[in-house]
């Protein structure tokens, strides 16, 4: 199989996910604004992520980006196009960080699921976890990896109510559900037994923070390849795959932001899931993404609460989006051969998991 290339770059579209151009240059001509370019409708496909599907429609000189959901879901509450979009055209007018949305379809006899579109951000997007062999200096690489937890910090200081977005999830009580809320997610899609998971989310259920901080929007899948930088990797310019966007507390998606940063001594399976490039020299280790992130927020570590806590979370939620892809592929509802070793995936991340339960910290779990 061959890796996601480091740059917001496309490939020909994966079999099973083809989308029917004629249909679809038909409903862009009667929808978009004129003047309509001339030629035939170009499309190609953003080969990262494991959820929803992008693709890169190039029409004369127009391009366009579209997402739909993923091919054989059965999670209802997941993938609802409507309110992605909805929240990107809210953020837009007051967070430049978020694409701009153009179109929404929820008519499925257009592809076979709704859909939107929205503008292409151009930039470099770090997918692998050597940076796609580009030659990062380690200062360069620290620096960016500080614009990263920066921007996360930037997100969460948003104003609900400036944005319109006071009324976009249900804060209080949010910890206790989403602990609730993706163990039962996780018996739902288990198809092999890793018991790790269980005891993580055991272990969660018996520790439920207090609600010490405001309610924050959350991304709820922060992390490398899901931020567009600048081509010369000074700054983020863009966040991408609002999906799972929601109110709640901020160090929920903390917890996730460091259930995908993988640190240079975290065991070699580990690091094979990184992503992005967390572990390249140079880069912020997973403690201190805690501790630039509290500071950038005007918090302390210690404001924060038990960081071990959320990085748990992330770990077990960050596994029950794998095995609920694994499921679909076993069942043959995807044809993507990249999910075929999720669940080697979800083993990894459970044993994780463990290890940070049993030494009680965030980081140095192999020593």
């Amino acid at each position: 199989m061959d890796p996601a290339p480091p740059l917001d770059g496309t490939r020909p579209v994966r079999a099973g996910e083809e989308l029917p151009a004629d249909a679809l240059a038909r409903w862009l001509a009667g929808h978009l604004e004129a003047p309509h370019p001339s030629g035939s409708l170009e499309i190609a496909q953003f080969p990262g992520g494991h959820s929803n599907l992008t693709y890169l429609l190039r029409w004369g000189d127009r391009e366009l980006v579209l997402r739909r959901p993923p091919v054989g879901s059965t999670v209802k509450t997941a993938h609802d196009m409507g309110r992605e979009f909805r929240v990107l055209s809210k953020l837009a007018a007051v967070y430049p960080k978020a694409p701009r949305p153009f179109l929404h379809c929820d008519d499925p006899s257009i592809l076979g699921a709704p859909f939107y579109l929205m503008e292409r951000v151009r930039g470099t997007v770090l997918r692998d976890r050597r940076a796609g062999g580009l030659d990062i200096p380690p200062e360069r690489m620290r620096a960016l990896s500080e614009a990263a937890v920066n921007g996360l910090a930037e997100l969460h200081r948003i104003d609900l109510d400036a944005a319109g977005l006071a009324d976009l999830g249900r804060p209080r009580g949010y910890a206790a559900r989403q602990v609730a809320g993706w163990g039962e997610r996780w018996i739902a899609a288990r198809t092999d037994d890793v018991p790790e998971i269980d005891r993580a989310f055991a272990w969660l259920g018996a520790r439920i923070p207090a609600e010490d901080l405001p309610p924050a929007l959350l991304h709820n899948d922060y992390k490398y390849d899901n931020l567009v930088f600048a081509p010369d990797l000074t700054r983020v310019v863009a966040v991408l795959d609002w999906e799972m966007a929601t109110t709640g507390d901020p160090r929920m998606d903390l917890g996730y932001a460091l259930a995908c940063w993988i640190d240079p001594g975290d065991a070699p399976p580990l690091q094979a899931l990184a992503f992005g490039p967390t572990a390249m020299p140079g880069n912020l280790a997973r403690a201190e993404v805690a501790e630039r992130y509290a500071a950038a927020t005007g918090r302390t570590l210690e404001d924060l609460g038990d960081v071990l806590f959320f990085y748990v979370f992330g770990l077990a939620k960050l596994a029950v989006i794998a095995q609920q892809i694994y499921a679909r592929y076993r069942r043959g509802l995807t044809r993507d051969e990249r999910f075929a070793r999720l669940l080697d995936g979800v083993r990894i991340l459970g044993a994780t998991a463990a290890k940070a339960v049993e030494k009680g910290r965030i980081d140095r779990l192999e020593a």
